[in-house]
């Protein structure tokens, strides 16, 4: 939406509201001018003063394009201000992303895991505070229980460790030793997380009846569409209360529901069936219907579409350097294409509609070419409106084994999950938007969970077997931490789970986790030892932040169980192979689980672009928001929500406000801030064999920030840095989860010539425009 009348709402200085606070925050002097050796990422916070606009919640935003008053620095760094027993003393502390194989790095509950560095200047002298000798650092949350033990600090920087709580407080305190074990001296310097500034709207949000929002008893209310449709108010999120105001927003587009409007009775529609794995040889043939198809979730019988009439579509099992052709049908009444998610294929069966083909007309047929260069686990899903055909269940996966010997671990089942959600009403799928996809603002969450197309995913195995799981997330908006729970015990301690792979090639390392993050399009391949019998869910489980209230939330969801039997047979070739149909390695022979691999091949891959990691980016990409003519109750509330941003936004807490925004009112954008350029109207040219460090940073600034999985059509791309801190285990990706206020470095290898995409891969942002393509020339043999 490159219009220059769209107003363009940047958080700029608060006005008359904030006033004289905003002032003295924001015209003293740069911390990093006073506290020496400040890292980048901290360096343009204002001094610490004891004075701050974040007390004043509801400051109205400036509208103008200038560049924000507020620096994305306050999501990641905390001010230390003085008590009247410090003095002068003043400090800030980075809030730095411990190291993970993911986006984001959190625990198993999904607290987002801190790890703290902290410069510290004027301190006075201990002893003159008292019978005192040493500084010592603490953390608490809130409630001030428990109080934990970061270390003894000194002048200068200072590494004090990891924290992980919603919203908490660093105080530095002079003690009687470095060695105390709990806190009895004196406050000197204090802070408080950036998510400690979330506080309630109003003091109505405190109230009881504010858990229900007004006259949704029942669910449901019928209010007329300005686009001449009807629609039906969406599920509320249970215990989440909306302003009565935004309770009145309603969507400017026409409801659309395929399959309820051009169809028969559901009865009258095939029954969608189970994946089937599809095994092809070089040089095989696919025929590949896309249609419509019945199922049942939750007692509801709901028109989907399915590829071949299957949820999720066929499971295509196919060998590293084999090429395959599918004929492709569309039997939906919108047009379409098929994109082949990850490959590094000939550009023309890319399936992008209007840039590497023509839509696929209802009834038309389309036949690709399909090359697979790289190992791993890919997926496949159409790539016109695909918030609403993704969503009403075009996906499939294809698995792709290596040529190399001993690619993998050997392990006893080998499965392949595709891990989604669905948005369902009383009766059926909650309508889509017409004209433009609706949930534009942050995209459309599911209250409903799937893996593998059902509520419910089962897997029976053997006590102290390995099971490798290929998982794929294939949801238009929501980013998941999943965890493996004992059943009778789901809050005891999760699985180790070992990280092998990821988009496009294997990690330099493995590495144990606790829990697996994947944003929109991202894929991983990990293995779990289940040692003993039982049952364990696979469970979803996120901090969410109840807005109004400005409270976390924690959500938790069982999407599957494996039941353990307790005996294994003895050690020899188990017979068991992959629900996938695919050759399963036995894993009844010695495998040390706890053995973590180093790659050399991957290793020696990346080595040959170490010396390009310090060098100044070659392009530069910022995500941020445009916005008009909102419903001014949900401008009025996004003003109080700007006071502080989830790094990931993991649940649908704002359901009217998001259902309520369309195309007609929100812009998403790439913009290279070069050259002004905003979404197809940037311009970026390269020849095979360049390779481009690309530095993307997602605009603390926008009218609503929010995470973004950045996916890149046809190419590999390492991500490199993370607000500053260099990423110290690589796999080669073509999907990036930028968190909130983040700037990431990635660089970007360009062997596949042709016309590709690069967009946001949440599908309602995707629509609203966040996209452009690139162009690369030459030869693949070049």
């Amino acid at each position: 939406m490159h219009d220059s009348s769209r107003t363009r709402l940047h958080r700029g200085a608060p006005s008359a509201l904030a006033g004289s606070l905003w002032i003295a925050f924001a015209c003293v002097t740069p911390a990093s001018a006073q506290i020496p050796g400040v890292s980048e990422t901290c360096a343009d916070r204002p001094l610490a003063t004891g004075v701050s606009m974040f007390s004043v919640q509801a400051a109205a935003p400036a509208r103008s394009g200038a560049s924000p008053a507020r620096p994305a620095s306050d999501l990641n760094c905390i001010d230390l201000f003085s008590t009247t027993r410090g003095g002068d003393a003043a400090g800030l502390v980075e809030l730095r992303r411990p190291w993970s194989p993911f986006g984001v790095t959190v625990t198993p509950d999904g607290e987002h895991r801190h790890e703290l560095v902290a410069w510290l200047a004027r301190l006075p002298d201990p002893s003159s505070l008292g019978p005192y000798a040493a500084y010592v650092a603490w953390a608490t949350p809130l409630e001030l229980d428990p109080v934990v033990r970061l270390g003894e600090v000194r002048e200068g920087r200072n590494e004090l460790g990891e924290v992980a709580f919603n919203k908490y407080l660093l105080w530095v305190t002079a003690e009687a030793s470095a060695d105390v074990a709990e806190r009895s001296g004196p406050l000197v310097v204090r802070g408080r997380s950036p998510s400690s500034r979330m506080e309630a709207h109003d003091l109505m949000a405190m109230a009881p009846s504010a858990e229900r929002a007004p006259g949704m008893e029942h669910g449901t209310h019928d209010m007329g569409s300005t686009g001449g449709g009807a629609w039906a108010m969406p599920p509320m999120y249970e215990g989440v209360p909306m302003l009565p105001g935004v309770m009145g927003s309603r969507p400017r587009v026409t409801p659309l529901r395929p399959g309820r409007e051009s169809t028969a009775e559901p009865a009258t529609l095939p029954s969608a069936t189970p994946r089937q794995t599809v095994v092809l040889p070089d040089g095989g043939t696919l025929d590949l219907v896309a249609g419509f198809v019945k199922k049942e979730i939750e007692g509801r019988e709901i028109v989907m579409m399915g590829f071949n009439g299957q949820i999720p579509g066929p499971l295509l099992h196919v060998r590293e350097a084999s090429t395959i052709f599918v004929n492709f049908t569309n039997d939906t009444p919108l047009p379409t294409a098929v994109h082949w998610h990850g490959l590094r294929l000939d550009n023309r069966f890319d399936g992008v509609p209007g840039v590497t083909q023509d839509p696929v007309r209802p009834g038309e047929s389309f036949r690709y070419q399909i090359h697979f260069p790289d190992p791993g686990i890919y997926w496949y899903h159409p790539h016109h409106r695909e918030d609403v055909t993704q969503e009403l269940g075009l996906a499939g996966n294809m698995l792709v084994d290596p040529l190399e010997t001993g690619y993998y671990n050997p392990v006893d089942h080998e499965e392949v999950v595709m891990l989604d959600d669905l948005l369902l009403g009383e009766d059926d799928v909650v309508p889509f938007g017409a004209e433009s996809a609706n949930y534009m603002l942050m995209g459309r969450f599911g209250n409903v969970f799937l893996a593998n197309g059902e509520p419910e995913y089962g897997l029976d195995v053997e006590a102290g077997e390995v099971v490798r799981f290929h998982f794929t997330n294939v949801s238009n908006t929501r980013t998941f931490n999943l965890s493996f729970r004992p059943t009778d015990d789901p809050s005891g301690a999760p699985l180790p789970v070992k990280v092998v792979a990821s988009d496009v090639s294997r990690f330099e390392r493995e590495s144990m986790v606790e829990s697996v993050v994947l944003a929109p399009a991202e894929r991983y391949v990990v293995e779990v030892l289940f040692p003993s019998g039982g049952a364990w869910a696979l469970t979803n489980r996120v901090q969410g932040i109840n807005h109004r209230q400005g409270l976390f939330l924690e959500e938790s969801a069982v999407m599957g169980r494996v039941a353990v039997s307790a005996a294994r047979p003895a050690p020899g070739p188990t017979g068991t192979g992959p629900s996938t149909a695919a050759p399963a390695d036995t894993g009844a022979h010695a495998h040390d689980f706890s053995t973590l691999r180093t790659h050399d091949t991957v290793v020696a891959d990346i080595d040959r672009y170490r010396h390009l990691f310090e060098t100044p980016p070659d392009r530069e990409l910022v995500l941020t928001l445009e916005v008009d003519s909102l419903p001014m109750a949900i401008e009025q509330s996004m003003n109080l929500d700007w006071v502080y941003f989830n790094p990931v936004e993991w649940t649908g807490t704002m359901p009217v406000m998001n259902w309520a925004t369309s195309g007609v009112e929100v812009g998403w954008l790439l913009r290279d801030p070069a050259t002004g350029a905003e979404n197809t109207d940037i311009a970026w040219h390269f020849r095979v064999g360049d390779v481009v460090k690309i530095r993307v940073t997602n605009d603390r600034a926008a009218f609503h920030a929010m995470q973004h999985p950045l996916h890149i059509h046809g190419q590999r791309f390492l991500v490199i840095e993370q607000n500053g801190v260099r990423n110290e285990n690589m796999a080669w990706k073509d999907t990036v989860l930028l968190p909130t206020g983040s700037t990431t470095d990635i660089l970007l290898e360009l062997s596949n010539p042709g016309r590709w995409m690069v967009h946001c891969h949440i599908a309602e942002h995707l629509e609203s425009g966040m996209k452009f393509v690139f162009d690369v020339e030459g030869s693949p043999d070049e």
